[in-house]
């Protein structure tokens, strides 16, 4: 009697998370929302495997997590830790059966690792040459069309003058070789994808702060050339000049955004929408994470939104999902999104802990 006792008052003691309210949650009609996972604490960047597991970074967690939906019901049964202890691992990338995770100064890799689920081996050094900073040091990462590595390199800073070590976009060969800059004046991008067919790649990027509730916007950018220049941090959002960096420069010499995504709303992960499920509306869109403010009187951002283009022009902008924050307290925070092969979509929830699924049937 007393040892069940014992177990019951442990069983009571665990944590248990609350219902979500996902009833809160508006979406277009015919799109529907549940959860994939929800013990994911910080997921952060969402990256897939060949065989189907889902990859999760996180941020303070300090792991990276891999998400099985062996029986294909749409929810992931099992969870697993693959790495922990590691600093800020936000960032994750799969290639050629391998996971590479970022962890500030560091690119780590997890070889075969799919295969290794259960046993999982130690993550293998792939570079510790980047900055140790921490403010804006995690890094999304992502494979590009030419097989290299993309590595951001944020500002250490709100505001200043990091060049030429920080505030740009990197990339490296697999091994952590070849060092190239891709762009430059870039404050911290923490989400970019290659467009389909023009394979130019875009990115979101974080407005500076203490400018003012509405100024800066975030940035959703296009690179056409190797080599440009965004602003940071003399212009801001292609028409605001810094005004203590600013002094001497013009706008006029740096690439404006394509689209102002709207002051502090926190454009996260991005990425370009190819499936069949959703609308033919939605072919060749952009989903883009708004992980929302936290320096603004009003909050503005948690909420995940559809850019359509034409070509390298956007046409609209409108919300995919709404409702993770009411009446100026929020319980949901967008942190990446991930187009499955079926079509349908993961949203990362860094605050929830949780991993959700878009699916549409009209």
């Amino acid at each position: 009697m007393r040892l069940l006792l014992s177990l019951l008052l442990v069983v009571l003691s665990l944590p248990v998370q609350a219902a979500l309210p996902l009833d809160r949650l508006t979406l277009p009609p015919g799109f529907h929302i549940a959860v994939y996972a929800d013990q994911v604490p910080n997921a952060r960047e969402i990256a897939l495997g060949a065989k189907g597991t889902v990859f999760v970074g996180s941020n303070s967690a300090g792991k990276v997590y891999a998400l099985t939906d062996a029986n294909g019901d749409g929810v992931a049964e099992k969870t697993r830790v693959i790495a922990s202890g590691l600093q800020l691992p936000v960032g994750v990338a799969f290639k050629g059966g391998d996971l590479y995770v970022s962890a500030v100064s560091r690119i780590y890799v997890l070889r075969d690792i799919e295969n290794h689920l259960d046993d999982p081996p130690k993550p293998a050094l792939v570079t510790d040459k980047l900055p140790t900073e921490t403010h804006h040091g995690w890094k999304f990462i992502a494979f590009g069309p030419d097989g290299k590595l993309y590595v951001p390199i944020g500002a250490p800073c709100n505001i200043c003058d990091p060049a030429p070590a920080h505030g740009k976009l990197i990339r490296m060969n697999p091994d952590g070789s070849g060092w190239e800059d891709v762009a430059r004046g870039i404050r911290n991008t923490v989400g970019f994808d290659w467009q389909p067919g023009s394979k130019r790649l875009w990115f979101t990027d974080n407005g500076r702060d203490l400018l003012g509730d509405d100024v800066p916007s975030d940035e959703l950018n296009e690179i056409t050339r190797p080599g440009e220049h965004f602003g940071y941090p003399y212009c801001h959002q292609g028409d605001i000049l810094d005004p203590e960096f600013g002094k001497g420069h013009s706008c006029k010499d740096y690439v404006p955004p394509v689209l102002k995504l709207g002051a502090h709303v926190a454009s996260l992960g991005m990425r370009f929408y190819e499936g069949k499920q959703f609308p033919a509306s939605y072919k060749g869109a952009i989903i883009v994470a708004e992980h929302g403010s936290w320096n603004r009187t009003k909050k503005s951002g948690y909420r995940v939104m559809t850019a359509r283009l034409n070509g390298s022009k956007v046409v609209s902008y409108e919300p995919l999902i709404t409702g993770f924050e009411q009446d100026e307290s929020a319980w949901g925070r967008p942190a990446d999104v991930q187009p499955l092969p079926d079509g349908s979509l993961l949203v990362s929830d860094d605050l929830a802990g949780v991993v959700y699924r878009v699916t549409y049937k009209p």
